[in-house]
């Protein structure tokens, strides 16, 4: 197991949540695209955004995990949901990585992010923006995912388990990554 798993899937679906269990499970260190940019930044999301735009904001997600995939050492990686959009983003992810989207349906999204706060995509409308970030970013997660774990109903530890066995499976045989988006189990 010498790949990173990548966990892709909308802001809401536990990407951060779920990769630390992950992480800890397998042995692996954790990166996390927000908390990455913050470090490199020095300014949260929402600051990176008001300071300097949305703009500035997607360079600085689109170099961390550039960092992450170079890093050397197998890691599990939260991408920032809007990473996926930016082409050389999508190389990198299907070239270095299994990656498992964490699919959540946009209602439950909705109600995970709640009224959005610290969340500057989210500002205006939360529920709508879920929806329509949601409509354009799913056939991506899902051109890009070796495999989908649907998170509706499930607690982080049971979620988590899925994971972890899928990317053992994922991680050992590098074949069963290019079969495109499976169910979990």
């Amino acid at each position: 197991m010498d790949d990173h798993l990548l966990l892709v899937g909308m802001m809401g679906a536990g990407k951060t949540t779920i990769g630390r269990l992950v992480a800890k499970r397998l042995r692996r260190p954790f990166h996390d695209s927000d908390e990455e940019v913050l470090r490199r930044s020095g300014l949260s999301v929402p600051e990176l955004f008001e300071l300097h735009g949305e703009a500035a904001f997607r360079a600085e997600e689109k170099m961390v995990l550039a960092a992450a995939l170079a890093s050397g050492v197998p890691s599990v990686i939260a991408v920032a949901g809007g990473a996926v959009f930016d082409p050389e983003s999508r190389r990198r992810i299907r070239d270095n990585s299994a990656t498992i989207w964490l699919r959540a349906l946009p209602l439950t999204l909705a109600r995970r992010v709640g009224s959005g706060v610290g969340r500057p995509l989210l500002e205006h409308d939360p529920a709508g923006t879920i929806w329509r970030l949601d409509a354009a970013r799913r056939p991506v997660y899902g051109e890009l995912a070796s495999a989908v774990v649907d998170v509706d109903g499930s607690q982080p530890l049971e979620t988590a388990e899925r994971v972890v066995r899928l990317a053992r499976g994922l991680l050992e045989d590098p074949c069963r990554r290019s079969q495109g988006a499976g169910r979990s189990p």
